[in-house]
């Protein structure tokens, strides 16, 4: 499986970006697509995550509100559209999949595949 993350890039506190990520190889119908970001000396942090197929989807309270992940299976892609962002959501955001657990879709380690990342920065 390969995850190719794109969206990424610079916007002012308040604004708007939309990441997308687009997977390619072997079925990803049984599994979960999350994002994740992670600034220099912290660990990867859980922002996001949908089921390819049904209806689960669950969000960081950090972003719960502000943020939305959707799916375009005919695509093989997720997107993540980021609202009203605040500065403390400059991060790499990396999109992974894997089939965690619902209750645990918030664990880094369960996801076995991740794109290269992308930077977004909130600055005015």
């Amino acid at each position: 499986v390969q995850l190719q993350a794109s969206g990424g890039g610079l916007v002012q506190p308040g604004g708007s970006l939309r990441l997308s990520c687009e997977a390619s190889g072997r079925s990803l119908s049984t599994s979960t697509m999350g994002w994740f970001r992670q600034t220099p000396g912290k660990e990867r942090e859980f922002v996001a995550a949908i089921r390819w197929s049904g209806g689960n989807i669950g969000y960081a309270d950090a972003v719960k509100g502000r943020f939305t992940i959707s799916r375009d299976n005919a695509k093989n892609t997720v997107y993540q559209q980021m609202n009203r962002m605040k500065s403390e959501d400059t991060a790499v955001y990396y999109c992974g999949t894997g089939s965690p657990p619902w209750g645990s879709r918030s664990y880094a380690n369960l996801y076995y595949y991740w794109g290269q990342g992308t930077l977004v920065t909130v600055s005015s």
